[in-house]
């Protein structure tokens, strides 16, 4: 069957999905896959927070995103 992948098959389109959109095809297999495959839909599941994570991280580093330690205090005072 074409749309049946390995799990090394799944980890790369997995991967390369950073570098460009998979195909409708692919799209479908990787359904199929990570329906059937507990491991690779944690896999998938990790790679798409490490994303995230990289993206956060860009927008940090090219200033569009304020840092926490520039945050206003907070009022610590408690009224009574």
């Amino acid at each position: 069957m074409f749309l049946r992948r390995t799990c090394r098959e799944m980890s790369r389109l997995i991967l390369s999905r950073t570098e460009r959109p998979p195909t409708l095809l692919e799209r479908l297999a990787m359904r199929l896959h990570l329906a059937a495959c507990g491991n690779c839909a944690r896999f998938d599941q990790q790679a798409r927070l490490m994303a995230q994570a990289v993206g956060a991280w860009r927008r940090y580093a090219d200033g569009s995103m304020a840092s926490p330690d520039d945050a206003p205090p907070q009022d610590s005072t408690t009224r009574g």
